[in-house]
């Protein structure tokens, strides 16, 4: 029986991963930094899924997170890896205190560094493994430390897929839309005032992801209307995506207070 890993797996994203994962018979290792919630989403998968759900409380934005999952990473078997820890980062980038911007890249990037490494590590010994990496259509505009790391995350699973090549193992990078998960909520921010049928389902990105993986392609984006925009901000004019990052920046500016 496979197991699965997944970061960020107590809500949003990272929970649809994990049923959707547990549905097709995978036991779970999920990890996050509360782990009352973590209990709580470990015993509904339990009950809904019958598989072994194992809990592993980590901070991901600390490298010392990262190391307890990296070392659980080494010493068990890890069939499948899902990267979608993750948070709100758009605090000004002029601010004075950086802390927030280093820990938004410590979680966002330099987890997503260390934990594919040491998962592809042991899925290229036995040839076959895959890992799938949460990235977001804000990769696409340059608005700030969120929309940069979230390009890297992009960029890296490219050049991983490349390295992964021939191996058995396969990396898949899904850009989601706004998605209803309590993104906004976590960070103090207002949900942006979107149409019904603007918003992707996290149950969606998980199944288009790990169809996606399962098929051996790099790069995802569900929902064909994210798909259209992802299109569009890639071959568009340059002007484009400065002038949607402009609108974010602002909005999210506009959010900020409750």
């Amino acid at each position: 029986m496979a197991t699965a890993l997944v970061t960020g797996g107590s809500s949003g994203i990272g929970l649809a991963f994990a049923h959707a994962l547990a549905a097709r018979g995978d036991d779970l290792v999920l990890v996050a930094r509360d782990g009352s919630r973590l209990d709580v989403a470990a015993q509904q998968l339990r009950a809904r899924h019958g598989v072994a759900v194992e809990t592993l409380p980590a901070d991901l934005s600390d490298p010392a997170g990262i190391r307890t999952v990296e070392a659980f990473i080494d010493a068990h078997e890890i069939d499948v890896l899902v990267n979608g820890a993750g948070f709100a980062a758009h605090a000004d980038l002029l601010d004075a205190d950086w802390s927030g911007h280093a820990g938004a890249l410590t979680a966002m990037a330099l987890a997503v560094l260390v934990l594919s490494g040491a998962a592809g590590r042991q899925m290229v010994r036995r040839g076959a493994g895959g890992i799938v990496n949460v990235a977001s259509v804000n990769a696409l505009i340059d608005a700030d430390v969120y929309s940069a790391t979230k390009r890297w995350v992009v960029s890296y699973t490219e050049a991983l897929a490349g390295r992964l090549a021939g191996t058995g193992v396969h990396a898949t990078v899904v850009l989601p839309g706004w998605a209803r998960t309590n993104y906004h909520a976590a960070a103090g921010m207002r949900r942006p005032r979107l149409p019904g049928w603007a918003w992707v389902e996290p149950e969606q990105v998980a199944a288009e992801a790990l169809a996606a993986l399962d098929a051996g392609r790099v790069q995802v984006t569900p929902k064909a209307i994210w798909r259209a925009a992802a299109w569009a901000l890639r071959h568009g004019p340059v002007g484009l995506s400065r002038l949607v990052a402009s609108k974010v920046r602002s909005g999210h500016d506009r959010q900020g207070a409750r």
